[in-house]
């Protein structure tokens, strides 16, 4: 049975702390991988930079993408993840803060999975953290790597 990671893309220590916790809280005990910028997450899931040489076939089973990031923002991560045959499948949730619906239909139209906007106390963002476990990492039925 190939492991399940959760790579959460999130420059915010206090949005990524509050993650962990509210994966913590639901019982969700998938590794999870942090990149802290657009760059860092495109170095993981291709094998560069830092990550030259990880197990490549080790995929992460989700993606929780934030939009705005440092260095390369989340719709140029998601384009290039849907433009390289290698990723181009891989589960995308975009959870961001961003109200703009610009952002909303630009996720959708380069292939985001879901898009969730984070809940600002911590019982909704828990909740959202909980349903998100149960669907993609326990009914959701991901295409062979």
């Amino acid at each position: 049975m190939r492991k399940k990671i959760i790579l959460l893309v999130e420059d915010n220590p206090d949005d990524e702390l509050l993650a962990i916790r509210a994966l913590e809280k639901n019982n969700i005990m998938n590794e999870v991988v942090v990149a802290r910028d657009g760059a860092e997450a495109l170095d993981y899931l291709f094998g560069a930079g830092a990550y030259t040489g990880r197990d490549m076939s080790v995929m992460p089973q989700i993606i929780l993408l934030d939009l705005k990031l440092p260095k390369i923002d989340g719709l140029e991560v998601l384009r290039r993840l849907r433009n390289n045959e290698r990723t181009k499948l891989l589960p995308v949730v975009v959870l961001t803060s961003s109200k703009e619906d610009r952002d909303l239909t630009e996720c959708y139209s380069l292939g985001a999975n879901s898009y969730i906007r984070k809940p600002v106390n911590f019982a909704q963002f828990t909740e959202a953290i909980r349903q998100l476990g149960l669907y993609w990492l326990v009914l959701n039925e991901s295409p062979p790597v």
